[in-house]
């Protein structure tokens, strides 16, 4: 794992790959970013996501984003991971928010009412002085 620089540049902290998914995690000054490519779905990295978030709300992080734009399908699977990971956050009195899903991918929460629960931004930026708010 890489530390972030004194001038708060990205580094990254940690990627991991299963098949059809591959999941970066970095920091940006005290946001911890996980970048998602690939498929969130049953067979593909099962329980990978909750393991991640566990990790960093294990290791201090309170800000974590979520980082679905290269995230191109999810099932009730990965919603179930999702919902699993913001419940355990909110336990560990951390925020964590999603940036820019795919269409898709926002239509799936929409129809299931998960949207709602989730803080949504359209750029990292945004979303990562969302959180210094």
């Amino acid at each position: 794992m890489l530390n972030v620089s004194p001038a708060g540049t990205p580094s990254i902290k940690a990627v991991y790959h299963a098949p059809r998914m591959n999941i970066e995690v970095r920091k940006v000054m005290d946001v911890t970013i996980v970048d998602f490519k690939g498929r969130l779905a049953i067979g593909v990295g099962d329980e990978l996501l909750p393991h991640i978030i566990t990790g960093i709300l294990e290791e201090g992080g309170k800000k974590i984003l979520l980082n679905l734009s290269d995230m191109d399908y999810i099932d009730s699977n990965g919603l179930g991971e999702l919902v699993q990971s913001l419940k355990t956050s909110k336990r560990y009195g951390a925020s964590l928010r999603l940036l820019k899903p795919q269409d898709r991918v926002a239509r799936t929460l929409r129809l299931t009412n998960l949207l709602p629960m989730f803080s949504v931004y359209e750029s990292e930026s945004e979303a990562i002085k969302a959180f210094s708010s």
